[in-house]
């Protein structure tokens, strides 16, 4: 499955941004920084999800609240999108007064399902005073006295595949803490995790009914991969073209990061700062190959 393609033509943008042009100008080790810099690509699916995610967060209350799992391979961007969209509601002042207002609450699964260890993370966040011995259902309750204190409009779950990591009981017992939460809120539940993760969700066929999947693919060559090159480079503070969308040095690109985005970014990333380092101003094939990038599936091997 490719990243969708709005048409067939492609347009290479203006070569850099005012923001880019003016950072070459920049002691080298500023230079750097600026290019690593984590920086957000609204590709076409990526547009696509976050209006998925609008429509969520404005949805009525109701007794049955729609939910979505977001699912891709490891650094494929799940959680550089949700932390845009948070961007976009961040938290704020309350002008009645009392705590601050959280539209969208970020918090993790921990590692295996253990229903205490996930409203430990949640109470953590919250900066609620809490004993780790305190009994399951009293934390469920501040967790849901909280959240409606926050006036939380979206719950958000991130590493949901971690559910896997236990016995089918205690599988079961944390995804009814989650579709407690949902229920007793009335607030959507967005999960995000790893292709395993649409299988966890599913062990559960309440749960599985009231979710919608968007799955983040692995990069192909095309016209929309070039395109999101072209991207990458309109930000990179150099003060030459790397013309990386370019058929070679786009297709290394790929064959290095397997089609991972996160990947693409760091690769660009770490050989634009080497090129600097060695005083030159564009990334070439030449140096793509000097970085010596270890394929991820080896890296994975290694571990």
């Amino acid at each position: 499955m490719t990243a969708s393609v709005s048409n067939n033509t492609f347009v290479e943008p203006t070569r850099i941004s005012a923001n880019a042009l003016a950072a070459t100008q920049l002691p080298l080790g500023e230079r750097i920084t600026y290019i690593r810099k984590k920086k957000w690509f609204g590709y076409p699916l990526a547009t696509e999800t976050l209006d998925k995610l609008e429509d969520l967060l404005t949805y009525p209350r109701s007794d049955r609240m729609p939910n979505l799992l977001i699912t891709g391979d490891t650094n494929n961007g799940k959680t550089s999108l949700i932390k845009e969209f948070i961007k976009r509601y961040p938290a704020q002042d309350n002008p009645d007064g009392g705590t601050i207002k959280v539209p969208v609450f970020f918090t993790q699964a921990p590692p295996i399902p253990d229903e205490g260890r996930f409203y430990d993370e949640m109470l953590e966040a919250l900066f609620a005073p809490y004993r780790s011995t305190d009994k399951i259902g009293k934390k469920e309750k501040m967790v849901l006295r909280l959240l409606k204190v926050i006036d939380a409009r979206m719950l958000v779950i991130d590493e949901i595949h971690n559910i896997l990591a236990g016995p089918i009981n205690r599988q079961q017992a944390f995804l009814n803490a989650m579709k407690n939460l949902g229920n007793n809120l009335q607030i959507p539940i967005v999960a995000l995790g790893t292709k395993e993760a649409f299988r966890a969700i599913h062990t559960d066929d309440q749960l599985a009914n009231r979710f919608k999947s968007v799955y983040l693919p692995k990069w192909e060559y095309g016209v929309e991969y070039r395109r999101l090159l072209s991207t990458f480079e309109y930000t990179l503070a150099l003060k030459e073209p790397s013309n990386l969308s370019d058929k070679q040095i786009a297709s290394e690109i790929l064959r290095m990061s397997e089609g991972v985005i996160g990947e693409v970014a760091e690769i660009i990333s770490e050989a634009a700062a080497y090129a600097l380092r060695n005083h030159q101003e564009a990334i070439t094939l030449d140096i793509l190959r000097d970085i010596k990038w270890v394929l991820p599936s080896k890296r994975a091997k290694m571990v």
